[in-house]
């Protein structure tokens, strides 16, 4: 049941604390980009095949599944902030062990290390996020998620660009005899030290807090974080969210408890662990991880291509912001279904522009006038994803679920979202070398098959209660 006593009140406090757990997410995004300025220096430095490049860059894309996987049940286990701190030491490490990797192994290792602790954030994120966003406001706060993944790209891209430049190249020597790519992954501890101090600073989750008994206490952030004045209020509302975890179990959930009749697991959580796939099979993440080879290989100067791979972040920004605006007024499905629409064309578009492409191999290019719509559509493409896709499909993750069991369902949802990212990142050096038209032709299919997919089986969630989410 909604209080509105409780609904129509936002404090400073909630919308900081919200931007806070973000910064997981941008944990998320600087790890998953920052490769992209190294690539080349890697494959170079290490003599690696197609195949192996295409797992070097994807490794730390394991360890994300992986962690996705166990976040629910540390997160149910230690609690949200905590769990947030462990994915922040996780990433700090594998920043470091990346940046001084001996071999391609020890990068790989240390990758999926680094892999482990951004899994982890991915899921906490929005699940903190939504347990403590009133509801009139749930979607623009549960779309900060996808805010800090792509302000994390913007910095990895923007930071790979500087001090490739400043080195005079991605694989020439900078401070203390490093090579540039190596710096690029020692960046990384910045933001992850940084997570771990801000994460120590914010109360923990009010829902998680009744789960274990801490009436008292979970009323006090939610008085905190809401700014209610009613006690009266607040104790109504720690009696919902009591009434909703007792309505489905008297236990912590179970990746058991995710079974349901029909092809073995529960509708609900089916529905998640498609949109994840969804948003992944788009191909959006070879734009980000591979977009400075890629433009590199169709006639751009190394510096051209860094310089473009930014302004193609810097757009994705900026469209995310336009997401949060709306999300609330237009509504997720809505979103979702214009987002089919728009990725398919566009992806359709570039798949036309590189059959055109001239030559082979590294010697690959596009005429006049095809370079120049390829990026178009390519940029086009980002904002059709970056306003729709990139951040609607978090919020729903944080917010779909029934309470008792969000924690564990969006980690499985998360932890299928990674291996989605996993499959499309790893076999893209693979059909890029069949033909570039065919990579992007292949993603413009799954975009439109998603158009099916939200018409049929997604549900609107804009303005409801998480206790009211029975799946």
């Amino acid at each position: 049941m909604a209080i509105s006593a409780l609904d129509q009140r936002t404090t400073a406090k909630v919308i900081l604390i919200s931007v806070v757990a973000a910064v997981g997410g941008f944990l998320f995004g600087f790890d998953t980009a920052v490769i992209n300025g190294a690539v080349n220096s890697i494959q170079g430095a290490f003599q690696l095949s197609a195949a192996l490049t295409g797992f070097a860059v994807s490794c730390a894309l394991i360890g994300s599944a992986l962690g996705a996987w166990y976040a629910g049940r540390v997160a149910d286990h230690v609690g949200r902030v905590r769990a947030m701190v462990v994915a922040a030491v996780l990433f700090a490490v594998s920043a470091v062990g990346a940046g001084l990797a001996f071999s391609v192994w020890s990068l790989i290792a240390w990758r999926f290390i680094g892999g482990l602790g951004v899994g982890m954030a991915s899921v906490i994120a929005p699940a903190y996020i939504a347990e403590v966003a009133p509801s009139h406001i749930r979607g623009r706060l549960g779309s900060l998620q996808q805010l800090a993944i792509v302000s994390g790209i913007f910095v990895a891209l923007l930071s790979d660009a500087f001090l490739a430049n400043v080195a005079g190249g991605a694989s020439q020597p900078l401070w203390f005899g490093l090579s540039a790519w190596r710096w690029m992954f020692l960046a990384g501890l910045v933001p992850a030290l940084a997570y771990a101090v801000l994460a120590f600073q914010i109360p923990e989750s009010p829902r998680y807090l009744v789960a274990k008994g801490d009436l008292v206490r979970a009323g006090e952030v939610l008085r905190e974080v809401l700014g209610a004045r009613s006690l009266e209020a607040v104790q109504r509302k720690v009696a919902d969210i009591a009434a909703s975890l007792r309505r489905e179990s008297q236990r912590a959930a179970r990746l058991s408890d995710l079974r349901g009749p029909r092809r073995g697991l529960l509708p609900i959580v089916w529905v998640g662990i498609l949109l994840s796939i969804f948003q992944q099979f788009v191909g959006i993440n070879v734009i980000f991880y591979y977009s400075t080879t890629l433009w590199r290989s169709v006639g751009f100067s190394e510096s051209d291509s860094l310089t473009i791979t930014v302004i193609t972040s810097v757009t994705n920004v900026l469209v995310t912001l336009i997401a949060i605006a709306i999300v609330d007024k237009v509504g997720r499905k809505p979103m979702l279904l214009g987002g089919s629409l728009g990725m398919a064309v566009t992806l359709g578009t570039m798949a036309v522009c590189f059959s055109q492409a001239i030559g082979s191999g590294k010697d690959v290019s596009l005429p006049h006038p095809w370079g120049t719509i390829a990026l178009i559509a390519a940029n086009l493409y980002v904002v059709s994803f970056g306003t729709t896709w990139g951040p609607v499909v978090w919020v729903l993750l944080g917010e779909m679920f029934p309470n008792w069991i969000r924690a564990v369902a969006l980690a499985v949802a998360a932890a299928a979202q990674w291996l989605a990212n996993f499959a499309i990142t790893t076999t893209f050096p693979v059909l890029s070398n069949a033909g570039l038209s065919f990579a992007y032709g292949l993603y413009a299919v799954f975009a439109a098959l998603s158009f099916g997919f939200v018409l049929k089986a997604v549900k609107e969630t804009k303005g409801r209660e998480l206790e009211d989410m029975t799946g």
